[in-house]
């Protein structure tokens, strides 16, 4: 039993602090507009930069990171203090991930936005910087290399998105000595986490398929792509 509350207080936090979409807040605080008319109308970081400046950019990834870190973070003070943890050492490492993934959800589909919200990457990006931030390191990493590479954002968001279960096993496993079992529950839980980032970037997908898709420029705010 408190297990099934733990889970669902994780669940909860993660979709109504995922749903606080800070793009949507700022530009329509700092514009008067609403973001996902404008553009690509994605509620995410990328548009927010290209339509609105780096002023708006900024406010926009503290804004959304914090969410993750704090729906993660309270999730599993709250899983600790239910005892609610894996035996024998209480371990709530495994209840982020579920608050992580509903923290996408919410951002993805926000209950406070008609459902319309962005794609997920940067809340995905600050749950791992809770969830285990070795991860989030390998996948940053990964996602700076591909961009640098080639500037799309969007391949380097779906490429580091991909590597995430890999990433999770390989660190649980190899790194923090963890069991095998504990280490395919976590690999299992990130991959719904992956998956939603990467079905949300269809689009883009295709664009990039019909070399249509893009490529990011500091010197492109205002651009309407």
């Amino acid at each position: 039993m408190k297990l099934f509350f733990a889970l669902l207080i994780a669940a909860a936090l993660g979709y109504f602090l995922g749903s606080l979409n800070f793009s949507i807040i700022i530009v329509n605080i700092v514009k008067g507009k609403d973001i996902r008319d404008m553009g690509s109308r994605n509620a995410g970081l990328t548009n927010t930069y290209r339509c609105c400046g780096a002023g708006c950019a900024a406010l926009t990834l503290v804004g959304d990171l914090c969410k993750g870190v704090l729906a993660v973070g309270l999730a599993r003070l709250i899983a600790g203090w239910l005892n609610a943890g894996l035996s024998p050492d209480n371990d709530t490492h495994f209840i982020g991930y579920i608050a992580g993934l509903f923290a996408i959800i919410g951002h993805v589909f926000p209950i406070y936005y008609q459902f319309r919200g962005g794609k997920g990457v940067l809340v995905g990006i600050s749950t791992f910087l809770m969830v285990d931030p070795k991860v989030f390191v390998a996948l940053l990493a990964i996602f700076v290399v591909i961009f640098v590479i080639c500037r799309y954002v969007s391949l380097s968001s779906i490429i580091a998105s991909a590597y995430c279960p890999l990433a999770t096993f390989l660190m649980a496993l190899v790194v923090e000595h963890q069991s095998l079992g504990r280490s395919l529950l976590y690999t299992v839980l990130s991959v719904p986490m992956a998956a939603l980032v990467i079905w949300m970037h269809r689009s883009n997908m295709e664009r990039l398929k019909n070399d249509t898709e893009p490529k990011f420029s500091f010197s492109r705010i205002g651009h309407k792509d």
